[in-house]
Order: structure tokens, then C-alpha cells, then sequence
């Protein structure tokens, strides 16, 4: 059962990932203030973000927004097999797969707990929230430790029905797209 969910997942992400590269990319940096209302959250609390990497919704300019805001902004370290949190002060460096990760001091994998909100990369989400990532695990094994609301960010079509799930995947809370807004999950 699970080597066919994985194998369905796996086909699933070769096709997502050509459709993205023929697509447009969304900054996502005025939606993101979408969830930063609807989660009411206020100066000095905590987002946990990402820096989108090529052909993925948001951008630098998103988690700009956040910190324009007043918002106190974690970006994710890969130390390992697990994903560690530091905070963004405006500068950035080469980290693990070619992703841009904050200059700073880590705070440990359980920094993603003191976070308000918890912004997510995905390739897709389906309406019971069950999210499709890269494959690597990081994000399922990192937001086990989160408290805060989770939202993915996707392109329009990316929000789907129904996606395949297994037993380690971490449901979303809600899902951001250039078309929708805001959409609380599961529908």
C-alpha cells in the first residue's frame, strides 16, 4: 500500500514540477498578508517562513512583507536530515540544495513551535489538507513541532480535490493562493 502511494506521489511531483517550470510564478507578498489578518496576528509575534526557491510560490519580497510588518520572521536552516530555524535579518546565504538560508545563529528544531503562523512550501494541496511536498521529509519531520496554524502556498491549480496521503503526512491547517486568497482546510 504504501510503495503505491509513494509511487503515485512520485508521478505527481514530475508533473507538477514540468507544469511550474512552464508556469507563471506568484510572489504571493500580498497574499500573505491575507493569513497574517485572518490569524490575527500582531507585531512581534512570530511567522515561520521560506524563501521560495526557482518556480516556487513567494519570494524574498513576501517575507519582506512579513517583516515590514513588524513580525519577528523564521527561515529554515537544513542541518542534516531536519530542518533547524534562524531568524531573517535582511541577509541571506547559499544553503543545502541550492535554497538561500538567514545569516544568523540557530535556534534549534523547535523554534517552528513559537511560531504564530507557519507558512509552507508545497507543490500541491487537496481540501482535506493533506499537503504534497518535495519528497525529502523535511518539512512532515519539522512541523510535527508546530503549534501555530499551517499554510501552504500554492499556485491556483495546484489546489486540488484529493491527493494520495500516508500515515507521516502533516495536514494543513489552510492553503494561499493568487486566485482564492485564504481557504481554512478541510473544505
Amino acid at each position: 500500500m504504501t510503495s503505491d502511494v509513494s509511487d503515485r506521489k512520485n508521478t505527481l511531483r514530475t508533473r507538477l514540477r514540468a507544469a511550474r517550470r512552464s508556469g507563471v510564478v506568484p510572489s504571493m507578498a500580498a497574499e500573505v498578508l491575507l493569513a497574517v489578518d485572518a490569524f490575527a496576528l500582531s507585531p512581534g509575534q512570530t511567522v515561520c517562513a521560506y524563501v521560495a526557491s526557482a518556480h516556487e510560490p513567494g519570494s524574498l519580497e513576501m517575507v519582506e512583507v512579513l517583516r515590514s510588518h513588524g513580525l519577528r520572521v523564521l527561515l529554515p536552516v537544513v542541518v542534516g536530515s531536519e530542518l533547524d530555524w534562524a531568524a531573517y535579518s535582511g541577509e541571506l546565504r547559499p544553503g543545502a540544495f541550492g535554497l538561500r538560508e538567514p545569516v544568523g545563529p540557530l535556534l534549534g528544531a523547535a523554534a517552528v513551535g513559537s511560531a504564530a503562523l507557519v507558512l509552507v512550501p508545497a507543490l500541491a494541496v487537496d481540501h482535506s489538507g493533506v499537503r504534497l511536498g518535495k519528497g525529502g521529509g523535511y518539512y512532515d519531520r519539522a512541523l510535527t513541532l508546530s503549534t501555530g496554524p499551517l499554510v501552504a502556498l500554492v499556485r491556483d491549480e495546484e489546489f486540488v480535490p484529493s491527493l494520495p496521503a500516508e500515515p507521516h503526512d502533516v495536514r494543513m491547517d489552510a492553503v494561499l493562493t493568487p486566485g482564492s486568497g485564504l481557504v481554512r482546510l478541510p473544505l
